[in-house]
């Protein structure tokens, strides 16, 4: 097959976790050709949709690990797959890419994730369709009620709607020390719609990462446990990430939301889970597949491209 990657740029990752990378090894490995581009090479002229995309091929070495071939200007549709793993921000310039994507689509070509699911699944507010398992949740900008919230729970976290990464997530404890100032910071004076949590002490054993493929699940999650004098396990925020099993919870989350979001569209879900609540379904461009592999043995690329090849195969 033809596979094409919409990512960031090439020379930006970390070949040494990048899960991008580890689906273009396994794809490579078994013959297909990888190709890549990002988001500001497509364009849209007269309904149809073209990128400028390069043929790569992986040398081996970590230092310079791919060559590219000259960028032709190629429809979407001369693919056999294009799998979208470019990261959030999740601005408006990425909703104009999953228009032009879905346009494609339309054309003939095959995307996964499905750009219309990931541009209606916000990582942050799906979990408000899975309420039996999520904390206490509030979604809104109203400072009122946030505050309400705090005084009803205690121990809270409030965070934006389209961070990444750990980024703007605070905790404000039983004392409300500094709620007034970040409720203004992040909601920019009650101009921006926030999320509030009830805290969840098992942060301190990690924010697992459960990967779902295919609408099944990866038998081990990572957890991202946090550093010390820290409430984000992000990896990208300093947690150390240590694999295990899924526990009989985080099962019976993946497998009874799963097959419902890969129904959808979605081929790729990470789901965050901490303690017995899912917290986020991350769906633009989940990663961990690893740090998953080189700690258990398990191939997740491997069942990714087993799944892509399947949806290709099957005409989804």
């Amino acid at each position: 097959m033809k596979i094409a990657f919409l990512a960031d740029p090439l020379a930006s990752f970390k070949i040494y976790k990048d899960s991008t990378f580890a689906m273009m090894a396994e794809a490579a490995r078994r013959g297909h050709q990888v190709f890549a581009f990002q988001q500001r090479h497509m364009a849209l002229r007269d309904g149809k949709v073209t990128t400028y995309a390069s043929r790569i091929h992986l040398t081996g070495d970590s230092n310079h690990w791919y060559t590219a071939d000259a960028a032709e200007d190629l429809p979407l549709t001369a693919f056999d797959a294009i799998v979208e793993r470019k990261d959030p921000p999740f601005n408006m310039e990425y909703v104009y890419g999953t228009y032009l994507l879905e346009q494609a689509e339309r054309q003939g070509a095959r995307v996964f994730n499905k750009p219309s699911a990931i541009r209606d699944h916000n990582e942050k507010l799906s979990i408000a369709q899975f309420p039996q398992f999520t904390s206490p949740t509030l979604v809104t900008s109203d400072e009122t009620r946030l505050r309400d919230f705090h005084a009803e729970h205690s121990d809270i976290i409030l965070k934006p709607l389209d961070g990444m990464g750990g980024t703007g997530i605070f905790r404000v404890k039983s004392d409300g020390l500094n709620l007034g100032s970040i409720i203004e910071t992040l909601t920019n004076n009650g101009h921006t719609t926030i999320m509030a949590q009830r805290y969840i002490p098992d942060i301190v054993k990690g924010d697992k990462r459960v990967l779902v493929i295919g609408g099944k699940p990866v038998p081990f999650s990572l957890a991202r446990i946090p550093q010390a004098g820290e409430v984000r396990g992000n990896l990208a925020a300093g947690g150390t990430g240590v694999a295990q099993p899924l526990t009989a919870r985080d099962r019976e989350i993946a497998e009874s939301i799963g097959p419902e979001l890969a129904a959808r569209g979605l081929l790729l879900v990470g789901l965050d889970v901490i303690g017995d609540y899912l917290t986020e379904v991350n769906v633009t461009s989940p990663t961990c597949f690893q740090e998953i592999t080189q700690q258990t043995g398990f191939q997740v690329a491997a069942m990714f491209i087993d799944a892509l090849e399947a949806a290709v195969q099957a005409g989804h």
